[in-house]
Parts: structure tokens; sequence; C-alpha cells
């Protein structure tokens, strides 16, 4: 299975490295160092490369690379799902997952790797069950052991370790009990200069708070199920009845965990929720041009759009700009050629408007295509694509828990052509 694990930063420093079954030479990181320096931006390196005695899968969080060696083929989605798990542990623990941060914390991260993975092979990756056996790291026990020479690492095995539920462990009480669940939703979407959407599609999560003494067992149902595809769950869910009920059915981790993914691909059922007038224009000889921008809510369903923030990449013959935006602040980087407009809240009776002229340098030739426009906003207490949670009941224990969802609408990849 997994051999070696390196961590990189994003600079191509290997500053960490673990092996579990032979040691592997740092030298293979060389294919992967080359592939990254042909991909330009890290998000757009290839997941797995293969080189002549190994296989390399990688993730990119944080501004870190988690890099896995295998001498063997493996599913490659399998160890993707393990390193992210192992990113997931260490902002858990951690509170941050950044090269500062890890090497401040090397002794209990070896000791975490340690007990998730054995011998190559996934063990123990759920955070409650790692937290029993090994604690999470204050400055009180840091200094303790310092002195006594201690670890981290408890000297019992974790109770859910043993027990068909190994996601929760037992004797879990709360005084407070509560359940509290957020929706939120990234959409991805490309406009053309008319405004007809050319792609569009919606990313959702489930994220999960569940403080509930004992073990109780939760269902939780939704008004319209039937929109979701490509479904992911937490190990915790029935499978089985969400096959035939569409309703989750589950036994919870014990603390923050993510419940579900989803995705929604039929345009028909992603809404957008701005417009964009936008005219950007240069003209053919001399060295100017033109730029009009404003923006309008669209299918909001009376929701405040907050966050609002337009990124439009210049082309390299512009000098400078000269705007005057209606709302919000703009800025103008010299180095990288971007306008970034930060609009704010979005008014729907009065719409924020950027326009002014753009200087270009003398002589060079009017650019081949206008810039695409960026768009990033949020929508609080809405769920884009209309999902609904209709009911949360309880079975397994007699108390009453608080119980609470939140809806939120992200912009993901938004992209207006011009």
């Amino acid at each position: 299975m997994i051999h070696s694990l390196f961590l990189i930063s994003h600079s191509g420093d290997i500053f960490l490295e673990k092996h579990w079954k032979s040691v592997i030479s740092r030298s293979v990181c060389d294919y992967f160092f080359e592939a990254k320096e042909k991909a330009g931006e890290p998000e757009n390196v290839a997941p797995v490369l293969q080189t002549p005695h190994h296989y390399l899968i990688s993730i990119y969080r944080g501004k870190l690379f988690f890099l896995s060696v295998t001498q063997t083929e493996v599913p490659p989605l399998f160890v993707i799902e393990f390193l992210h798990r192992v990113a997931d542990t260490f902002q858990d623990y951690f509170g941050d997952c950044s090269e500062g941060v890890i090497k401040e914390n090397t002794v209990t991260v070896y000791e975490l790797l340690e007990e998730m993975l054995d011998n190559g092979f996934p063990l123990a990756t759920e955070s409650n069950v790692l937290k029993e056996m090994i604690r999470p790291p204050t400055i009180l026990r840091s200094v303790v052991n310092t002195l006594t020479g201690g670890s981290n690492v408890g000297g019992t095995l974790p109770t859910g370790q043993l027990s068909n539920v190994p996601w929760r462990r037992a004797g879990v009480k709360y005084t407070n009990n509560e359940a509290y669940f957020d929706v939120i939703e990234e959409i991805d979407a490309i406009l053309d200069k008319s405004g007809t959407t050319v792609f569009a599609e919606i990313q959702g999560v489930i994220e999960a708070c569940v403080k509930l003494s004992g073990m109780p067992d939760l269902t939780l149902s939704f008004m319209n199920p039937r929109l979701l595809d490509d479904v992911s769950f937490h190990p915790c869910v029935r499978f089985k009845r969400w096959e035939s009920e569409r309703v989750l059915s589950f036994i919870p981790p014990d603390g923050n965990f993510r419940l579900m993914s989803y995705h929604v691909s039929s345009q028909n059922l992603v809404a957008i929720p701005v417009y964009v007038k936008q005219n950007i224009s240069f003209l053919e000889t001399g060295s100017c041009g033109r730029l009009d921008i404003t923006i309008g809510p669209k299918q909001t369903m009376g929701k405040m759009v907050e966050g609002l923030m337009v990124t439009i990449p210049m082309p390299k013959s512009v000098l400078s700009v000269n705007l005057t935006a209606t709302q919000g602040t703009y800025t103008f980087d010299l180095t990288t050629k971007v306008v970034l407009w930060d609009v704010g809240k979005l008014n729907p009776q009065k719409l924020p408007n950027l326009r002014g002229s753009i200087s270009m340098q003398t002589g060079v030739p009017k650019p081949e295509e206008n810039p695409s426009i960026n768009i990033d906003l949020k929508i609080q207490q809405l769920a884009i694509s209309g999902l609904k949670v209709s009911r949360l009941d309880m079975y397994g224990e007699k108390y009453k828990p608080f119980k609470g969802v939140k809806y939120v609408t992200k912009a993901g990849k938004f992209q207006v052509r011009t």
C-alpha cells in the first residue's frame, strides 16, 4: 500500500517525511518537482504520477503538498482520501495545517501518522478515536512532557476500536446535548457575454457538529433529496436506508465531522444568484480602453448577497486604470495587472457600478481577447440548489437535544466572459 509520505512546502522544500515499509530516497520526489514546474500553478499538478519504479499520489492543501509513494498499483482515490484525512486530522489537532504548525508539533505528527497507517494500510483515521490514543497538545502538557520525559500517547486502547461503531467512543456525556448541521454549497458557473449560462454545477457538503450523550441514533430527512447526484457519505451513514428511502440514518461520531458531500450537475436546477452587465473594450488604434461593469441580484430567493468581490485579470499591456466605483473600493496591482473590486453587500435598490478608462502601452497591438470576470460571493441562509432539511429525529436516548440547521451558498469558480 503506502510506503512513504513526504510533506512539501509551497516553495518546494521537503520538511517532513515518514516511511512505513522501507526507506525510499528523497530523490523520488524529483519526478514530482518536474511535474510541478511544468504545471505552473500548484493546483494544476497531476494527482497521480508514474515513475519507473513508483507511483506518486499527491494532494495540495493549505499551501502544502502531501505526497505519498507506492510501489504497487493501488486505487488512487483511496490514497487521495487518506491524504485528505491526514490533513483534516492535523487541522483538527492543531487548529491549522501549515508548515510552521506541523514543525512545532513534529512529535505529535509522527505519533498520529504511526497510528493512522499500520504497515502501509489505513488503521485509525477517526479524529475522536485518535484523540483517545494521542491527546491533543496543550502548553501545560508540553511542559509536563518535557520535564517528565512523557508523551501524548495514551496507555489504553480506545473503546471505539473494539466495537462495531469504531468512529464513536463509548461513555460520552454532555451537560448540553446539541446537534447542528451546516449545509454549504459552492456554485461553479461560466456565463457568456450575453449572460447565458454556458456551464453550471453545485458542489455541496453537510458539515455536522454533534455533541450528544450516550449512543444516539439519528435520522435526517430532506424535503427534496432526489435532486442530489453523486453523493458521498461518512462511514457512519447506513447506505441501504438512503438507497431505499432517501433518508440519512446514522450513529454520529462525537464532535465535528463531514456527514456527506453531493453534486448537482443538472443545469436547469442550478440558479445563478447574480447577473453582470459588462462592457470592456480596447480601441484598435491608440493606447486606451473602456470598462463598465454593473452587478445585480438574480435568483437569491430574497436573501442578501454578501462578501461580493470582483477580480479582473487585465492584459499585460495595460499600464494603469482610472476607475470610479459607486460602491466599495477597487485596487489595481501593477505587477500582476489584476483589478480587484471589493463591493461588500449587494444593495438591490442601488446597483454597484465600476466604470472608467484603461491606459495601455503605445505601439502594442490590441489584445486578442477580452479579460474574463471572476466573481466571489456569499449568501447566508440559502442553499442555491433548493435543498432543505425537513426534520431530524433521535432514537436510543431519552433526552431532547438542541437542534439547528444553517445554510450557506458561496461562489466557487464563477466566471463571466466578456
